[in-house]
């Protein structure tokens, strides 16, 4: 797709939330190096805090360059950069994070627990202030910090060098405009290395098999990081099961038997540091069906079966598309509710569904189908199907195809 159609795509972006007046320049504010803070989630459903824990930095920045003040969703939280002299906001970000999923698990009523949280930022030039914020289900505040960062601080860690080998699988066609995605092997030992690099191939053409990616693969810039295990597969709790992997993720995560998650995420970022990276695929080599996706987190997928590549697209949704699963199982426990409109864009409750996908159902694109975010009532999709609903079909639907046509603009333009 030419760039001139993205721009038209963008100006016509409904999803994007504009926090502020005026568009900061990234060089006025930012060195081309990366701020990486590592932060402590905890508590229990009654109480939440947040604490810094680390800060590294390392050569190059490959988030955007533009838009930084700017969300194109708001995510389950947000983090917020302010300089500190004109207290202009000069960058955000939005994510979820498993601890907030965790806070909806009955465990979380009689136990406290911590998650380690990690985000990349540009590294100011100047001191600044970063605030976290951490949103309910009904999208209020439900925990804050703010903190200063003075970028000549002695104690932000420096690494200068990557602790693993990587290789490039495809080069965007302009790697100033472009989306960097990064494979990294988890539970393949250093024999199976090329069993791995051979996963991340065969993913890379099922991503781009997939509308919108097809007519916008260009856009991408993509490396496979490969970082040995001792051992091979994954960990699983529920068989007694535990092995020494780069990662050290697991099955079982929550109780649920096929979330495939890891908690590690210092390490990943650690295996991860002075590589070209923004967008996480971990690929794991294990048989048993499982995986996850949290977004601007990590995709994480099983290998070894018939699903790998439908699965490590869907997650891919929710990683990077920040899309919401459209299938439905139950209405208890809900994550979604009447009053409050899904940020996720392919989703609704109804509650303020006029910038979502109502130009696709005029266009008789899309409908409203009951169904969607896990409860079979009072939360609608767009589609009958979708990659974000079934293995077995075969594309995103439009609603879908819409929202990551939006977002992939929202990145590079």
């Amino acid at each position: 797709m030419k760039r001139y159609e993205l721009r038209t795509l963008f100006s016509l972006s409904l999803t994007i939330i504009s926090l502020t007046s005026s568009a900061q320049d990234f060089t006025t504010f930012f060195s081309d190096s990366t701020l990486r803070i590592d932060y402590i989630f905890a508590g229990d459903r009654d109480n939440k805090h947040i604490f810094v824990d680390d800060m590294v930095k390392t050569a190059g920045w490959y988030g955007r360059r533009y838009h930084l003040n700017e969300l194109p969703f708001e995510g389950n939280g947000q983090l917020t950069v302010t300089d500190l002299e004109t207290g202009l906001t000069i960058y955000r970000h939005s994510f979820s994070t498993l601890f907030q999923e965790w806070l909806s698990t009955e465990e979380s009523s009689r136990i406290a627990k911590s998650f380690e949280n990690v985000f990349l930022v540009p590294l100011p030039k100047r001191a600044a202030t970063i605030k976290v914020e951490l949103f309910d289900f009904h999208q209020q505040v439900m925990a804050s910090l703010s903190h200063p960062v003075d970028p000549s601080d002695i104690l932000i860690r420096k690494i200068n060098a990557p602790a693993n080998p990587f290789t490039v699988i495809q080069q965007a066609t302009d790697t100033t405009h472009c989306i960097h995605i990064t494979f990294i092997a988890e539970g393949y030992t250093n024999d199976e290395i090329p069993l791995f690099l051979d996963d991340v191939h065969a993913a890379t053409e099922s991503l781009f098999n997939h509308e919108p990616f097809t007519s916008l693969r260009d856009f991408f810039s993509i490396v496979a990081v490969m970082s040995a295990s001792e051992e091979s597969g994954a960990s699983e709790p529920s068989e007694g099961i535990w092995k020494s992997t780069a990662l050290g993720s697991h099955f079982d995560t929550f109780y649920s038997s096929r979330y495939l998650t890891t908690l590690n995420l210092k390490r990943l970022h650690d295996c991860l540091a002075c590589i070209p990276y923004e967008h996480i695929i971990i690929l794991v080599n294990t048989d048993r069906y499982g995986g996850g996706g949290i977004y601007n987190s990590y995709n994480l997928c099983y290998t070894r079966g018939k699903h790998f590549l439908p699965v490590v697209v869907h997650e891919f949704g929710h990683s990077f598309g920040g899309l919401a699963d459209e299938y439905s199982y139950s209405d208890s426990d809900p994550m979604y509710f009447s009053d409050t409109e899904p940020w996720e864009p392919n989703i609704t409750t109804m509650a303020d569904f006029s910038y979502k996908w109502q130009n696709l159902i005029d266009e008789g694109e899309a409908s409203l189908v009951e169904g969607a975010g896990y409860l079979t009532h009072g939360v609608w999709r767009g589609c009958e199907d979708c990659r974000m609903k079934t293995n077995e079909y075969p594309t995103f639907c439009p609603v879908c195809q819409q929202a990551l046509r939006r977002l992939i603009s929202f990145y590079t333009q």
